[in-house]
């Protein structure tokens, strides 16, 4: 691969989606597809179809047995990709074809044992040649990220810490303190789900992290309708939505009609998202 067409590193990929958002003053969209699930192919598709629809960064799941921090939704489509014998590797080729396909930013979403079978060095080795741009790691908090974090920041791939409403004071000096790319906001005490109603004093702790924070902050775990995208587009640099994306997977019919459903509801949710 010649210099000209190799990825571009990942923090300005990461940088440059947001920066974009803002120039239209908009929130940036971040979409999660779990890898694997039903199928690799599917879940590639899928992707693409996030894309399609508009998704500013997307997220790729990497299926665990025990995803601590995930609801009944992403957990059922985590099963499903295990059973299909979905690997780490294959996440990460999943990555690199999105890659080849688009220069949306792609961060990877797992838990840390998976990685560590892997092997520290060689999985953020293969994730910065399959393109992927940031990892989210729900059990690997700031102050255990030392030599991951390292190495995270050695091979060019930025290491996404979450917040949560109930984080003290010294939890969200450490995350601020070791991001790098966007830190990720829990909007709610609990697991991953898609829920028709978000806490009310959400406002003020949100601006509160984004005062601190030196690197954009998105919003995750609960949002699941244009609506409150709309809402919640005024309050943080960027909104994930999971297991509404996840659900429409799940629901029956060929690929192609998949990829179309997820494709118009990533379309419908982006339409609303403007910050004035």
């Amino acid at each position: 691969m010649s210099a000209a067409s190799k990825p571009s590193p990942a923090p300005d990929r990461i940088a440059r989606a947001f920066e974009a958002c803002r120039a239209r003053g908009e929130a940036a969209l971040v979409t999660y597809v779990m890898g694997g699930d039903p199928d690799l192919v599917t879940s590639l598709e899928m992707a693409l179809a996030c894309v399609r629809g508009g998704a500013d960064l997307l997220e790729i799941g990497v299926p665990f047995s025990d995803p601590i921090a995930d609801g009944p939704t992403i957990q059922r489509a985590a099963e499903r990709s295990l059973a299909a014998g979905t690997t780490v590797a294959d996440c990460l080729a999943l990555a690199a074809a999105v890659r080849e396909r688009s220069e949306v930013p792609v961060a990877l979403m797992g838990y840390v044992n998976p990685m560590l079978a892997y092997g520290e060095e060689r999985f953020l080795r293969d994730c910065a040649k399959a393109g992927v741009d940031a990892l989210i790691v729900p059990d690997l908090p700031p102050e255990e990220a030392g030599r991951f974090g390292a190495l995270a920041r050695a091979h060019g791939v930025a290491l996404v810490f979450l917040l949560a409403p109930t984080s003290t004071p010294a939890r969200r000096a450490a995350a601020c303190a070791a991001a790098r790319g966007f830190l990720y906001f829990v909007s709610v005490a609990g697991v991953t789900g898609a829920r028709r109603a978000l806490p009310e004093d959400l406002a003020p702790k949100l601006a509160a992290v984004r005062a601190e924070s030196p690197v954009p902050v998105v919003i995750g775990f609960g949002i699941s309708t244009p609506a409150q995208a709309k809402s919640l587009a005024p309050l943080a640099d960027g909104l994930v939505v999971g297991s509404a994306i996840v659900n429409r997977i799940a629901e029956p019919g060929s690929r192609k009609a998949r990829a179309a459903r997820v494709e118009e509801y990533v379309r419908s949710l982006k339409r609303g998202m403007k910050r004035a």
